[in-house]
């Protein structure tokens, strides 16, 4: 099957698109490549550098699938400029959805964030709860949703909620929770939490990716949103968990992120996928790579340094 990604050279996208390929896939990236490009030269992946929001450099011709990765991702990096933000994360999609329409496209999967939910005192937030978005970031990826499933009566549309994903990439990020105090463990010995308290679901992103992959091989699932979270834990009792493994010392400080919510993923599990990875395995694959010297610690592991360092 030949599936445009978008986005395809960043932190998802990197391990994700290895695994079409793996998948018997022919992909089609689309990215602008402000964190670099990570990809393997591959007779089946074109490579094409250009910014969403130039629809014309966008092919559809023979794609069959669209895994729409490509955003200003999390909400420091959306509020440095919210109109980019926008421009990219909503209209952009806009235009993608719209143009893969009157191509007959068949297939369009959304990477939405299940930050859409705001905060949530529910144990189990299912997909039926009302989205009260408390965040520039948060609306644009609601916006977008809308946009998108408005579409479903012309294609299957799959919008997909991550948890907060961890673990390794080629494309590392250092500035999610799980990833950046397990960095911080083995870099400083020392851990620092804002507030700790807040409960957020996590995803290991082998998991992530692998339901990409459940979708396109399940194109027939009914079009809506799916929540992808399986460890609902609290900011502090994650750098526990880092603690136990990476010897290390928890610094508590105020915090004013009052962001709190769990992900039920019930109706993921009940169309047949199953999770296979953890926080844990996330941690100690981020440990060996760091002692082997094969994690990349660069600049452009952090979103909001390295969009201030590019002037976006």
């Amino acid at each position: 099957m030949k599936i445009l990604v978008t986005g395809g050279c960043g932190y998802k996208g990197s391990v994700l698109i290895p695994k079409l390929v793996e998948a018997g896939h022919e992909i089609i990236n689309v990215d602008t490549q402000w964190f670099g490009n990570y990809l393997d030269e591959d007779p089946n992946i074109q490579n094409i550098k250009a910014d969403i929001r130039d629809i014309d450099k966008i092919p559809l011709e023979d794609v069959e699938a669209i895994i729409h990765l490509a955003n200003i991702a999390n909400d420091p990096a959306v509020d440095l400029n919210p109109n980019l933000s926008w421009e990219v994360n909503v209209l952009a999609g806009q235009q993608l959805v719209a143009k893969a329409s009157r191509s007959g496209l068949k297939h369009f999967i959304f990477a939405s964030s299940g930050s859409v939910y705001g905060i949530k005192e529910e144990e189990k937030v299912t997909e039926d709860l009302p989205l009260v978005p408390i965040s520039t970031y948060n609306k644009t990826k609601m916006v977008a949703e809308r946009v998108f499933l408005s579409y479903s009566d012309r294609m299957q549309v799959h919008c997909i909620r991550p948890a907060t994903v961890c673990g390794l990439s080629p494309r590392m990020r250092l500035d999610v929770s799980v990833n950046m105090f397990t960095y911080q463990a083995l870099k400083n010995q020392k851990i620092t939490v804002f507030g700790g308290n807040q409960t957020r679901p996590n995803i290991h992103i082998s998991d992530m990716c692998n339901i990409y992959l459940h979708f396109i091989n399940n194109r027939e699932l009914p079009s809506g949103c799916y929540n992808a979270g399986f460890e609902n834990i609290s900011i502090l009792d994650i750098a526990k968990s880092i603690q136990k493994i990476i010897p290390s010392e928890i610094i508590i400080t105020p915090s004013n992120d009052p962001r709190s919510y769990r992900q039920n993923s019930d109706k993921l599990i009940q169309t047949g996928f199953v999770r296979e990875f953890s926080i844990t395995n996330a941690i100690q694959d981020i440990a060996k790579a760091f002692k082997e010297n094969n994690l990349n610690e660069s600049e452009n592991c952090y979103t909001v340094k390295w969009m201030k360092h590019l002037d976006l």
